[in-house]
């Protein structure tokens, strides 16, 4: 019976030859790695695992393309033979530029701090040296480290007086006196100039400004000079005294340590004062004018009186006044009244009869007896009156200025009554009643008082009567 061939399918051909490849390419390797030796390589830290068919470590780190200088360190050694399972360190010295004493090399290293590297160099450093050391990548061992060495250099500064002498790395005077934590104001002088390059030997000279502080015109100023007196200061600041101006302390005076300037500005004005000058009055008889009457002769005016005064002032301030003079401006006009003189005689109609009268006044009346009079019944003046007469009614007591005593009066609801008596409280415009203790009737109250006849001479009736 014959058997029957039919053709494989196209994706089991693709298999079958997929699975040879496999199989030829685990054959080689398992062939490859028969024929290499595994290591560990670490480059500057840095671990790395390998095969290799290289029978040094001088063979393998040329293959794998690790540079190497003189100064590297390579364990073990390049000469070595390989062997299974070795680990093999590389540690690349670094590179150092160095620029000291006007020369600038380069070196390779391994040393880490910079004064190890300097001494590898073979730079030697003194007390106050300095050591510059240029930023770099900490990440990256690879990269040139720069040191730069400044060497210091002895300055001598004069200041106040005093010397001083100090080494110093910094390359200008500013930067010295910076250094020395030395405090500078802008008026203060320095030689040599600050920015001025610094040598061995350098001598710098401070002159010290002293601070100052102005009061003028409303304002403060703070500043620092090297002037010696305060008139000096104030012509440097542009500040200008005019008039009576002045300062304290004087233009003359030597300035201190920290001296304040108060700059006083001087005005004077004169102030012209008016004040009214009051006027007299003058009473003036009028023999056309009957008594107890007036009329204004003469308008009276008050004057003016000037006053002149000289007035300083010291920064607005009113400090003094001085009188310089006064005179009348105006005179004041001096107020003439005439009060009348004439006497005319006239009757009144009483109860007890007609009377002559030649003068009527406006008075209070009291009344009094001999036991209300206030004097003790033991005294030898008891129920008399000042003209000597026993007290009882018809007497009164009277001011002698305005009724002369002697004469007659007559009172309305009284009767007529001679001024025979006075009083301590009988002054001006009072009159008091007499009575007999039996008859006493109480009086107080304004009435009309008229004086009868006969009139008195000129010398005794007061013309003028207070109101």
């Amino acid at each position: 019976m014959e058997r029957s061939s039919q053709p494989m399918s196209p994706s089991l051909v693709r298999g079958l030859i997929t699975l040879a490849a496999l199989v030829l390419l685990v054959g080689v390797a398992a062939g490859y790695q028969a024929g290499t030796t595994p290591v560990t390589l670490v480059v500057d830290g840095v671990p790395r695992s390998l095969r290799t068919r290289q029978a040094t470590v001088g063979a393998l780190l040329l293959d794998v393309g690790v540079p190497l200088q003189p100064e590297d360190i390579v364990d073990p050694p390049p000469d070595a033979p390989l062997s299974p399972g070795m680990t093999v360190r590389v540690v690349h010295a670094r590179l150092v530029w160095i620029e000291a004493d006007g020369q600038q090399w380069r070196i390779r290293t391994h040393a880490t701090a910079p004064e190890q590297i300097l001494q590898e160099a073979g730079v030697s450093l003194q007390p106050y040296d300095q050591v510059i050391v240029e930023p770099v990548d900490p990440a990256d061992n690879s990269s040139a480290l720069h040191l730069v060495v400044r060497r210091a250099v002895p300055v001598t500064l004069h200041e106040d007086g005093g010397t001083v002498t100090f080494y110093t790395t910094a390359r200008t005077v500013g930067e010295a006196l910076r250094e020395m934590g030395l405090r500078l104001y802008l008026a203060d002088r320095v030689q040599p100039d600050l920015g001025e390059p610094l040598a061995a030997g350098t001598h710098i000279y401070v002159e010290r400004s002293r601070p100052v502080t102005v009061q003028v015109d409303g304002r403060t100023i703070r500043t620092r000079t090297h002037r010696e007196r305060v008139g000096e200061v104030l012509s440097e600041l542009g500040i200008v005294l005019s008039g009576r101006d002045y300062t304290r302390p004087p233009l003359d005076a030597t300035l201190g340590d920290e001296t304040t300037i108060e700059v006083v500005r001087v005005a004077e004005e004169f102030v012209v004062e008016q004040s009214p000058i009051p006027f007299d009055v003058v009473w003036q008889p009028d023999p056309e004018l009957e008594i107890d009457h007036r009329r204004v002769l003469q308008e009276g005016a008050p004057g003016m009186l000037k006053r002149r005064w000289r007035v300083r002032y010291e920064n607005g301030v009113e400090v003094s006044r001085t009188l310089e003079n006064e005179y009348v401006a105006v005179p004041p006009t001096t107020k003439i009244i005439g009060y009348g003189t004439k006497i005319v005689v006239r009757q009144l109609e009483t109860p007890q009869g007609t009377v002559e009268y030649w003068r009527v006044i406006r008075m209070l009346a009291t009344s009094y007896s001999a036991s209300t009079a206030g004097v003790p019944r033991t005294s030898p003046y008891y129920g008399r009156t000042r003209l000597g007469l026993p007290m009882r009614h018809g007497i009164v007591a009277v001011d002698p200025r305005v009724v002369p005593l002697g004469s007659r009066v007559y009172v309305p609801g009284y009767g007529v009554g001679l001024a025979a008596d006075t009083g301590g409280a009988i002054k001006g415009r009072r009159i008091d009643l007499g009575y007999d203790d039996d008859n006493l009737v109480l009086w107080y109250r304004w009435v009309e008082v008229y004086l009868l006849t006969p009139v008195p001479p000129p010398e005794r009736i007061d013309y003028i009567l207070e109101q």
